[in-house]
């Protein structure tokens, strides 16, 4: 993708009242500053988006359900049942850094427990995340160091953690637990305002800037080499509070010890049938030219050139990520939902959608396309992330949250708790739903939806709102002329067309409204107060509103769904459903059953002493039906494909089989020599046209996000 040549269209529309401006715009004018809330300062390049701060938007309708759901599920349960929570010699909750439990794990876990607190104003949930955040801030050494002690990661377990290896880790400092942890503060501070943080923040960066450069992210910590950007960003949101120069010496110093995301300076054109060699393996130059690919690194660090752009200026840092983000998807992300085949890590010749992708790799590159976004303005980063949080994340939590899978796949008709290997990159129980493993995946995937919900809505440098994401919510925020605003958005999308903003304002006040046209959306109509704008609103750009807004206000966008077919034709030419922003799955009944958890936890699975494991059982979920289907299609796509919508569920949780309010008539055939294979997954693509002597059946399709078994890429029939 080449990065857009951003301007606005000299389309301005007067209309009778001669007050309302409407134009298309690629993204919000960065030349003005925002009077209300906190942006980059210079020299740092001026984001195209401002995040509000936590707590500004409040979830609704079903994104409140899922809410609800995490609350009283695995989530807000973790304290009482993690070994990694347990208050009991934790390293997190000493003063002095000491304790059995320090790593990533607290860290993960709060950054989406807490702002879950902070969005619902739930007392018992904030008052627990001040727990930790407590201890936190009174863990700063007189260096500046704060949190856990003890500088290598325990990731691995004792037994197979040598003498030699342990003391070599001992000498180098573990920067990544802190990473994590920097992000929760940074929420605290927009929830609290407490001074403490932006101590807190300044000592230790100061600790950071002093040490030896060779010190700071050392090349004897894995994770942290690897995800640097993550404390770039965290300096840059203290200098954008402080506007102490020297931490953009220290932004300029992380950035060099940080590996390096940026491209290896080859054209994607000349590295397609070459080779070079990493570890003194031989692998396709493309492989090469990422420098890492564990699929959560890839969600995370592919971005951090970006990052780096808003410090540098040079626009090619921000070439390299879209490039990272292409050569990622071109040979491992041929496939619906948003993701890319990196089970454990993604593998030159694993490209099937039978592939999947970590939890954490899900939430992160949510995460990671929210940080695009601000930055850039770009459409995309937010078609992207609604393509994965309505049809990719979804899948990765049982219904009632009680459980998580580590490994997701595009095509899955199998959850058990055998290992997959060599299937899927990792041996191991890495493809049911159990509450206790993999420790990561276990905690992090907390941040998923509330980071969502902060997103979902902007501020403008211009003083007004960008509405960027859709879902039921409500914001309150600052605009115009230090105007209070509140909007309360009506809708039931990404299941239905309609949007409706209602305002509210204590006083009128002009300023701009921008609100996002998807890329997918033609047709669209936005109507204010009841009277259709009679503009051509451009599906990929911004439609900018600029008027006098009065309480009572109402804005109508319909977005109106079509159908839609996506060939892959890098993988054997499959194809898949689309309607809006929603891909559909065959629907494979789903035979759930459960399992004790510890019988089927992978090695390193610690729970409370205290837990009755029968209250959290594993999930396992086998066929009940057929799934080896292939689908008969023509030139009329309406010909072939009956859309059929339902009444909206009673418990307001559109993501099951039986709940979905849409589902799709298909036909298709079996194909008989599409099957399970030796590795226990289902058999592999095969090129498209197949031919096919089954009868044509009728078939039913229904979301992929309500799918936890599914064929999402389905072979065409000849």
């Amino acid at each position: 993708m080449k990065i857009k040549i951003i301007f606005i269209l000299s389309i301005i529309i007067s209309c009778s009242n001669n007050a309302d401006q409407i134009a298309i715009v690629d993204k919000p004018d960065t030349n003005l500053k925002n009077q209300h809330y906190v942006s980059n300062r210079e020299p740092l390049v001026p984001s195209s988006l401002i995040k509000l701060p936590v707590g500004s938007i409040t979830p609704k309708g079903w994104l409140l359900e899922y809410f609800n759901r995490q609350k009283n599920g695995l989530t807000g349960n973790l304290g009482k049942i993690s070994a990694w929570l347990d208050k009991k010699d934790n390293a997190w909750l000493s003063k002095g850094g000491e304790g059995s439990w320090g790593w990533e794990e607290v860290p993960y876990w709060l950054k989406g427990y807490a702002n879950i607190g902070y969005i619902t104003k739930d007392k018992e949930m904030i008052d627990e995340a001040k727990i930790w955040i407590e201890s936190v801030l009174s863990s700063q050494r007189d260096d500046g160091f704060f949190g856990p002690s003890f500088a290598w990661e325990s990731y691995i377990s004792e037994e197979y953690r040598t003498k030699e290896e342990e003391q070599k880790k001992k000498k180098a400092i573990d920067f990544w637990p802190n990473m994590i942890m920097l992000y929760c503060l940074q929420s605290y501070y927009e929830y609290s305002n407490d001074q403490r943080v932006i101590d807190l923040m300044t000592n230790y960066f100061k600790f950071q800037l002093n040490i030896e450069e060779n010190e700071l992210l050392s090349d004897k910590h894995y994770w942290h080499r690897i995800r640097g950007g993550d404390n770039l960003h965290s300096v840059m949101w203290l200098y954008n509070r402080t506007g102490e120069k020297w931490l953009l010496e220290l932004a300029e110093k992380i950035y060099r010890r940080t590996a390096s995301w940026t491209s290896r300076g080859h054209d994607l054109k000349d590295i397609e049938s070459s080779k070079a060699k990493r570890d003194g393996v031989e692998y396709p130059k493309w492989f090469t030219d990422i420098i890492d690919w564990h699929n959560v690194n890839i969600a995370q660090g592919f971005r951090t050139p970006a990052q780096y752009y808003l410090l540098n200026g040079d626009e090619k840092y921000l070439n390299a990520t879209y490039e990272n983000f292409n050569i990622v998807r071109k040979h491992f992300g041929q496939v619906p939902g948003g993701m890319y085949g990196g089970d454990e890590n993604s593998r030159p010749g694993y490209d099937d959608p039978r592939q999947g992708i970590e939890l954490c790799g899900v939430v992160e590159q949510m995460n990671s396309d929210e940080h695009m976004l601000r930055i850039t303005g770009d459409i995309f980063w937010a078609d992207h992330l609604e393509d994965i949080a309505f049809n990719s994340y979804p899948a990765t939590v049982s219904p009632d949250f009680k459980a998580v899978r580590y490994i997701t796949s595009p095509n899955m008709v199998i959850s058990d708790s055998e290992s997959h290997g060599p299937g899927i990159a990792n041996w191991g129980p890495f493809i049911n739903f159990n509450p206790f493993s993999s420790r990561c995946c276990q905690h992090n995937h907390t941040q998923g939806w509330p980071y969502f919900t902060e997103n979902l809505w902007m501020a403008t440098p211009d003083n007004g709102l960008a509405s960027v994401v859709y879902a039921p919510s409500i914001i309150n925020a600052k605009v115009g002329n230090d105007t209070e605003v509140s909007i309360n958005n009506k809708t039931k999308y990404p299941f239905e067309d309609n949007i409706l903003f209602e305002f509210k304002m204590n006083r009128s006040d002009v300023f701009p409204m921008y609100f996002r046209i998807p890329s997918w959306a033609e047709n669209s109509e936005i109507l204010i107060n009841g009277k259709k704008i009679n503009i051509t609103a451009e599906k990929g750009k911004y439609l900018r509103i600029n008027r006098k807004w009065s309480n009572g206000d109402l804005v109508n966008l319909n977005l109106p769904k079509k159908l839609s077919l996506k060939t892959w034709e890098k993988n054997h030419n499959s194809v898949s459903v689309n309607y809006g922003p929603l891909t559909f799955s065959l629907k494979i009944e789903e035979n759930y059953v459960n399992k004790p958890s510890d019988k089927s936890a992978i090695f390193d699975s610690k729970w409370q002493s205290d837990v009755d494991k029968d209250n959290w059982p594993t999930y396992e979920i086998y066929p009940g039906s057929d799934w080896n289907y292939g689908l008969i299609i023509g030139n009329d796509i309406e010909n072939y494909f009956q859309v059929t919508k339902k009444e909206w569920p009673k418990n307001n949780f559109p993501f099951t089989q039986q709940d979905s309010p849409i589902v799709i008539k298909a036909r298709g055939k079996k194909i008989k020599n599409w099957k399970i294979d030796e590795t226990g997954l289902a058999g592999e693509l095969m090129d498209s046209p197949v031919k096919s002597d089954e009868l044509t059946e009728s078939i039913e399709l229904v979301p992929m996000g309500a799918s936890r078994l599914r064929i999402s890429s389905f072979p065409v029939i000849e």
